[in-house]
């Protein structure tokens, strides 16, 4: 992995730290999703239980099907004796209440999941879809690595507590803002206020949508030790944030550090402009090629939220394999930009190749290699030191 140091010469006056605010919650996130900055951060990467915060992934496997074309919403699920004793009004645990050797559809199921939380939808949708919950937990974690979710582990796909099910705040939050942008048609499910089956009305169990602050989504989670969690969502004048929050001690602590957290974000942060979409961020060593290296660019604007009148000063690297094997096409993936304010990572962004670097001569890439090996060399005399 090769890297390349650069100063992002950005410098705000005033004096106001991202850090101020403190939450009781043990972990906790907020990012602006539009920039991917993070704003607050608390024992983010520490693991979790999440409850029912994971039916946020298994809705994820159902949308990606549907929007592939694989899945209609009206196609129907049978309930097996299964999910209705182990996640139905048997269980005793939050439900649709689904009838056994019944069917509903996948939209109806939609529901049950993310507005009343139903551990029967989310087996019926588990096993409609991979023909066991067993199958369909491989999915999720096949999907998660997928996704980037590399510390997070799924063993269920309704939220019952395991040690084989453990998430961080971060990757939860991340997971959410790929909902959102990924599948904008069925995203909506997490904000409608309630839902009837069975003739049994239940209000959408996530606090954040009546608290008049532009929250849409996502999900609520609690186990039985007293562990509540939540990853939620909100909008303002253009603006969306998602927050996670893991380990509050009770659900009306959860609901008002999230709610907390949201507030707090909007009204302390102002967007500022790095590069624009196109603009030369820096270059990476290119190897064999007719140029010794090629500049790169992201895709669209780089943009962070800081602080109002904060006075750290943004430093940025550029994260590449390295050097980069000619020839290079434009637009080719090459590495990212991690922006940091302090110690703190608050972005991290794709670079791609700004244009394109054809094949060298033959001497070119003669030369090259002697320099790969002599580098190489030094570098293993260097590390022998240590």
């Amino acid at each position: 992995m090769a890297s390349l140091f650069l100063l992002v010469g950005v410098t705000i006056a005033g004096a106001v730290s991202a850090q101020q605010f403190q939450t009781s919650a043990p972990q906790a996130i907020l990012i602006d999703a539009a920039t991917n900055t993070v704003l607050f951060e608390k024992g983010a990467d520490e693991l979790a239980t999440p409850a029912s915060t994971v039916k946020i992934l298994t809705a994820e496997l159902v949308f990606r099907e549907l929007a592939e074309g694989r899945l209609k919403l009206t196609d129907q699920f049978p309930v097996s004796e299964y999910a209705w004793r182990n996640g139905g009004a048997p269980a005793g645990g939050s439900a649709m209440f689904l009838k056994v050797n019944s069917s509903a559809s996948v939209e109806d199921l939609l529901r049950g999941l993310l507005i009343d939380s139903g551990n029967d939808a989310a087996l019926v949708l588990a096993e409609g879809l991979a023909g066991s919950e067993e199958g369909f937990v491989v999915r999720m974690n096949k999907r998660a690595g997928e996704l980037g979710l590399t510390k997070s582990r799924f063993g269920n796909p309704w939220g019952k507590a395991s040690d084989d099910q453990k998430v961080t705040a971060r990757e939860m939050a991340r997971l959410a803002q790929h909902v959102i942008e990924t599948y904008p048609d069925y995203y909506k499910y997490f904000g409608e206020k309630e839902f009837t089956w069975n003739n049994i009305r239940q209000q959408n169990r996530n606090p954040l949508l009546t608290m008049s602050i532009g929250a849409d989504g996502l999900k609520t989670g609690n186990i039985e030790k007293g562990e509540f969690g939540l990853v939620g969502s909100a909008v303002q004048d253009g603006r969306r944030l998602i927050v996670a929050v893991y380990g509050a001690k009770t659900a009306k602590e959860r609901a008002e550090e999230a709610r907390k957290l949201l507030a707090w974000g909007f009204r302390n942060f102002e967007e500022r402009e790095l590069f624009k979409a196109g603009e030369a961020v820096g270059p990476a060593q290119v190897y064999g090629g007719a140029a010794g290296s090629v500049d790169l660019r992201a895709a669209k604007d780089v943009k962070v939220l800081l602080p109002r009148g904060a006075t750290e000063r943004l430093t940025g690297k550029i994260v590449y394999e390295g050097p980069v094997i000619a020839p290079v096409t434009e637009g080719q993936k090459i590495g990212r930009l991690e922006i940091k304010r302090g110690t703190s990572t608050v972005l991290e962004q794709p670079l791609e190749a700004r244009e394109a670097v054809a094949e060298g001569s033959l001497s070119r890439r003669a030369f090259d290699a002697v320099y790969e090996y002599a580098a190489a060399k030094i570098h293993e005399k260097l590390a022998a030191k240590k």
